[in-house]
């Protein structure tokens, strides 16, 4: 097939997927949406875990799309119909709150909450949810459900703001309605990534910046391994300020640097630092740390088209997610083990020719591997082995950086 018949069969197939929103849309509500907009899900990559310390995060939009279609009703209600997991949820405008019941209809719920808490006024709306990937994956559903309902409202009603408006709103509903701190890299990766591009979000500055991600003989392939998602430790036991103290204390300024700054890590200043704390919290530090240092040095390597530099930072990502965070466990280790050694004898730890880490929501049960196109088969050899060795039943979708949130 050549590249003119590729991108013809790609237009069609996506031209039956709109046509797919606006039937599910005409067949609930009786009418057409006014207004569809379209998102990307969302791979974190390195320094999720990183936030509340004001450092950087690494994530790359993928072409795993979220459809929101709206239409204005003549009540002030609010009715929500996600088509794939045939459940519906509604509620008033006047008695918005989140409802345990209610799941994923509360993050749209926040949207809505965040334009009336900002001066916009929305009035009643039928909303159609459209994504065969579900929330429960931990691949970014539930924000690019919020980004796309952020769109398709302000479209729907004339609001006249900007890009950066729309972000601002989405973190007031996150922080105030929802009650989420930690959602300025996903809210940026959505509106602002482009295709072949990672975004590099500097949570100290508020500021994000994108990455190119042009490695042409590699395919990006995302695993859900069928793990059930356990929480090793409680989290907010390390998000506490006194340990966003003892951090600030090894930060070195360093104007060589992207960002501007670097951790010292030489070991007398550390032992020094970290001695006031227990031996999980300071490996659990230590790991933030390292995370830094990774994403300096995958902005290092992308910048110069380095692939090996990439896949060795990525590769002691998850090296410092299992052994110093705690949240891998044997079966993703397994994987990610296998994933390394598809380069064969040429493939060392220096040089490595793929790599992998552990994704997902929370501490998550997902990964992301970047393979040579010639191991993609092989790839899937390995995932069939490892369901007969572990009896987890694992799905997994090849996928490419992608362009941010639109209007279609």
């Amino acid at each position: 097939m050549t590249e003119k018949e590729k991108k013809i069969e790609k237009a069609d197939s996506k031209t039956v997927l709109i046509e797919s929103v606006v039937e599910a849309h005409k067949s609930e509500y009786g009418c057409e949406p006014e207004s569809i907009a379209q998102a990307p899900g969302r791979v974190q990559m390195i320094g999720e875990h990183t936030w509340f310390f004001k450092d950087k995060t690494l994530a790359m939009a993928v072409n795993i799309p979220v459809y929101i279609a709206v239409s204005r009703r003549e009540d002030p209600n609010l009715h929500f119909n996600f088509v794939q997991l045939k459940e519906k949820k509604k509620c008033s405008i006047s008695g918005l709150k989140v409802r345990k019941e209610d799941k994923w209809a509360n993050a749209i719920k926040s949207v809505v909450y965040g334009f009336n808490s900002s001066g916009f006024e929305c009035s009643g709306v039928d909303f159609t949810i459209y994504s065969d990937v579900l929330p429960s994956a931990g691949f970014g559903i539930t924000t690019a459900m919020k980004v796309a309902s952020a769109w398709a409202l302000k479209d729907l009603f004339k609001f006249r703001c900007k890009d950066e408006n729309l972000a601002q709103i989405l973190l007031k509903a996150d922080r105030s309605f929802l009650e989420l701190d930690n959602t300025l890299a996903d809210i940026f990766t959505v509106i602002y990534s482009k295709e072949n591009s990672i975004v590099l979000t500097d949570h100290s500055k508020g500021k994000y910046f994108l990455l190119p991600f042009k490695f042409k003989d590699m395919t990006v392939i995302l695993t859900d391994t069928g793990v059930p998602r356990v929480t090793t430790w409680n989290e907010d036991s390390l998000m506490q300020p006194e340990n966003v103290l003892l951090l600030g204390e090894l930060k070195d300024p360093k104007s060589t640097v992207f960002g501007g700054w670097v951790y010292d890590d030489r070991s007398v200043e550390k032992n020094e630092v970290l001695s006031v704390v227990g031996e999980d919290v300071r490996r659990h530090l230590t790991c933030i740390m390292n995370e830094h240092r990774y994403v300096l040095d995958v902005q290092s390597a992308l910048e110069k088209g380095d692939f090996t530099g990439f896949a060795r930072s990525v590769n002691r990502s998850h090296e410092g997610m299992r052994d110093l965070y705690d949240i891998s466990c044997p079966e993703i280790d397994w994987l990610l083990k296998r994933v390394l050694a598809l380069g064969g004898i040429e493939a060392t730890s220096r040089t490595p020719l793929s790599c992998g880490r552990i994704t997902g929501k929370g501490f998550g049960r997902c990964t992301y591997s970047v393979i040579r196109n010639s191991d993609v088969e092989h790839y899937m050899e390995i995932l069939q082995e490892y369901e007969r060795i572990f009896g987890f039943k694992s799905s997994c979708t090849i996928v490419k950086p992608s362009r941010g949130v639109r209007l279609l």
